[in-house]
């Protein structure tokens, strides 16, 4: 290796395992590890602490209201179920006594024609006597 090739070129034209991106193009990741600062556990450990001591309240008291939200509408639905229930029971107590109510007019109409039927059925023998009988002859 020449003085004047790094490291990384030198692995690259090898068939290394970074791929070479041409003389005086720098990798997307190098110098990465330099830039990042030292990161202090201790402080992230107090802002994480803060930031969920900032908004946690906020937090409970929503999955509360939730929670009391998701109650209520369950006991709304067992009483819209009922409502229902008890809905399509006087539909068809209305359905029964629509029923009785035809089926008494049905009764009412077959009672007037069959009197009516009698009727002309005693005017007819009544006509059937009246109609002059040859005499017999003896």
């Amino acid at each position: 290796m020449s003085g004047a090739e790094r490291p990384e070129e030198a692995a690259a034209a090898a068939g290394g395992p970074g791929l070479s991106l041409g003389p005086g193009v720098a990798s997307p990741d190098e110098g990465v590890v330099e830039d990042l600062p030292l990161i202090d556990e201790k402080a992230v450990e107090q802002l994480t602490e803060g930031l969920i001591s900032h908004y946690l309240p906020d937090l409970q008291r929503s999955k509360s209201a939730l929670q009391e939200l998701t109650q209520n509408q369950v006991v709304l639905l067992e009483t819209l179920e009922q409502e229902i229930s008890k809905f399509k029971e006087c539909n068809s107590i209305l359905e029964i006594n629509a029923l009785k109510r035809a089926l008494k007019l049905q009764q009412k109409r077959q009672k007037e024609e069959l009197e009516r039927e009698q009727q002309r059925e005693k005017e007819l023998e009544r006509e059937k006597q009246l109609t002059a009988k040859p005499a017999k002859r003896t």
